[in-house]
């Protein structure tokens, strides 16, 4: 069947691309588009989806619209669809549940923009598209588990230029993580792009290329530059930077030791680290107190960072290798989340306790770190290192 739709199809792009108009051209289409509509009708969903998608190739290749990526969308398999390493973008869960909310009521409006590669498709922009059929069974059912997407441009492909595309994309309508974005810049730098192609191509002023490339204290990168006085160099101005905890898919170069795992592989995300709210319907306050219990307790707190370093793989490699943020910090709040089903949005409970109780669950954490890091062939960190090399509190 799928034979004779491709010789259809065939016969369409030819009658719309070669032929001129003709007073019997119409009914010649009409009768050959019902010849087509009939076949699909015949098929399974699987099957169906093959044939548009070649029927829409062929169309596309005579359109006069066939230089835009969106003048060809294509449904995919989700499981062909994977993120990239270098997105900085971030959605908070209240604004997940409303993208998913606006699936459901208005469908997909927007494509997915990716690149085919010979794992399948990498997203260029979309990422949170892509987790939404993923993620919600309801969402997944009724588009049956595929994807709507286009493909990037051939002259886009090249790594740099996929870069620029998803931070175009982001800036557009998104928030970055302003560590991820400085690694960004930094990487760009590292590929000879100059300051005034990053500002062009990422849409900043030669100003905030300047203090994006200072928050990383690699000197060498910007040492013929004066220094901005509005940021210090490792510091971000108030208010400005998400957590680390909340970048889903957080670019960090590829020379600095750090191993990385996207999210689906994170087995503090399936312990429900990420939660909006406690489990068993419990209050965020009621949640804190029991944070606060858990780390009050040296024993149990012990025991439980124990089973995270030897069971949480992904998540530890993840997160234990990223010397920019508070490691301390992370695995109390893995802790909870392993033991006590506490999410993240809980560690206010930390503050909770004396000063005493956390100097020791610092110094707890901290064991245990090094402990990970030795195993691991890293070399053991301090505390001043361990909270990292950014200001960001994770508790």
């Amino acid at each position: 069947m799928l034979l004779q739709i491709s010789a259809m199809t065939d016969q369409l792009s030819l009658f719309l691309c070669n032929s001129r108009p003709s007073f019997e051209q119409p009914q010649s289409l009409e009768t050959l588009t019902k010849e087509i509509v009939a076949q699909l009708e015949r098929m399974a969903i699987p099957q169906c989806i093959q044939a548009l998608n070649v029927i829409r190739g062929e169309l596309h290749k005579c359109s006069p619209m066939r230089n835009e990526p969106v003048d060809f969308v294509q449904w995919v398999a989700a499981g062909s669809v994977y993120a990239n390493d270098y997105n900085p973008n971030s959605v908070a869960p209240p604004e997940m549940e409303l993208l998913a909310h606006s699936i459901l009521t208005d469908g997909y409006t927007q494509p997915i923009v990716t690149l085919p590669t010979d794992k399948g498709r990498e997203v260029v922009d979309g990422f949170h598209r892509n987790r939404v059929c993923k993620e919600n069974k309801e969402v997944s059912a009724r588009v049956n588990n595929y994807l709507p997407v286009v493909s990037i441009k051939s002259s886009q492909s090249d790594l740099n230029d996929r870069i620029a595309a998803t931070i175009r994309h982001n800036r557009a309508r998104g928030k970055h993580s302003v560590d991820a974005m400085s690694d960004i810049v930094i990487e760009l730098k590292r590929r000879n792009w100059s300051d005034l192609r990053i500002g062009k191509e990422l849409g900043m002023d030669p100003d905030e290329v300047l203090r994006l490339t200072q928050i990383t204290g690699l000197a060498e990168v910007f040492a013929e530059q004066e220094f901005s006085e509005a940021w210090e160099a490792g510091h971000a101005p108030s208010g400005s930077s998400e957590l680390l905890s909340d970048v889903i898919e957080d670019y960090q170069p590829k020379n600095n030791g750090r191993i990385l795992h996207t999210w689906e592989n994170w087995e503090c995300y399936k312990a429900g680290f990420y939660a909006e709210r406690p489990p068993a319907g419990l209050s965020n306050e009621e949640g804190e107190e029991i944070y606060r219990e858990f780390l009050s307790n040296p024993v149990a707190f012990a025991s439980a960072l124990d089973d995270v370093i030897a069971q949480w793989k992904n998540s530890c490699e993840h997160y234990l290798t990223n010397d920019r943020m508070n490691r301390i910090a992370w695995l109390g709040q893995a802790s909870a989340a392993y033991a006590v089903q506490m999410p993240s949005g809980c560690r206010g409970g930390y503050n909770r306790l004396t000063k005493e109780q956390q100097v020791e669950a610092d110094a707890i954490a901290l064991q245990y770190l090094n402990k990970w890091l030795e195993a691991n062939d890293r070399e053991p960190a301090t505390m001043a290192e361990a909270l990292g090399r950014t200001e960001a509190e994770l508790y």
